[in-house]
């Protein structure tokens, strides 16, 4: 079990990121005879997609067979996968993002199987270990940006539709925090959701409708999201 948690860990910190395992780590690492299974939310997203690839990749280096999911950005779906999965008893299991208020029953479930958990970016009491970024720094570090950008001061359109996953509620935690310090920034309300699927086409309706309202130059000083692909359909609108 021990050293299934030791391979795990520091074989995800690898497949996640540009990370590398030394030489003389890699080699006392050894997943040959154990079945992981790997359940990820979608990979239609980059960095979704190369992590996806990635833990997979590194499981079968060190020698593990490799049961990968792609729910493809449907919540339900992810649940059945899960449930699949507990239903086969591997020796552990990585779930990559997703709802966390949909997530944790099931999460709990694998705990409660006996089934060593490993997540990434899925804070959740549950797994073993979490492999995530830093998002706190990241959250606060693109708000300051954002403030500078603007002078100090003018009003975003926010988008905030996935509150509900760990890494988008972190980033617009500290987003508020950071804009508490600048009471001339102002966060238009409503806010605007992100959806999946047809994120970019959404965004781009969103912001050109919010641009339509307030024509006048500078009404507008910047549009935040807590991942990229919004922000190509609010680019879109803008130019």
């Amino acid at each position: 079990m021990k050293g299934l948690v030791k391979a795990l860990a520091l074989g995800l910190a690898a497949a996640c990121s540009l990370a590398a395992i030394s030489g003389a780590s890699a080699e006392e690492l050894s997943l040959k005879g154990k079945r992981i299974g790997v359940s990820a939310i979608g990979t239609d997203h980059y960095w979704d997609l190369m992590a996806f690839k990635g833990i997979q990749d590194r499981v079968k280096e060190l020698g593990g067979e490799v049961i990968a999911l792609d729910a493809g950005r449907k919540d339900q779906q992810q649940i059945a996968q899960l449930q699949t999965l507990i239903a086969q008893k591997p020796d552990a299991i990585i779930e990559q993002l997703g709802n966390l208020e949909v997530l944790n029953p099931w999460l709990q479930k694998i705990r409660d199987a006996g089934i060593p958990l490993f997540t990434v970016d899925t804070a959740t009491p549950h797994a073993i270990n979490n492999t995530t970024s830093n998002n706190y720094n990241i959250g606060a570090e693109i708000a300051l940006q954002m403030v500078a950008d603007m002078g100090g001061k003018g009003n975003v359109l926010v988008f905030n539709g996935f509150y509900s996953v760990p890494v988008c509620k972190i980033r617009y935690d500290q987003l508020k925090y950071v804009l508490t310090s600048f009471p001339d920034v102002k966060i238009v309300e409503p806010e605007l959701r992100d959806v999946i699927p047809n994120t970019v086409q959404s965004a781009y309706s969103n912001v050109t409708d919010m641009l339509t309202k307030s024509p006048e130059k500078g009404s507008i000083g910047a549009v935040w999201a807590c991942w990229d692909v919004p922000q190509i359909g609010a680019t879109q609108a803008v130019e």
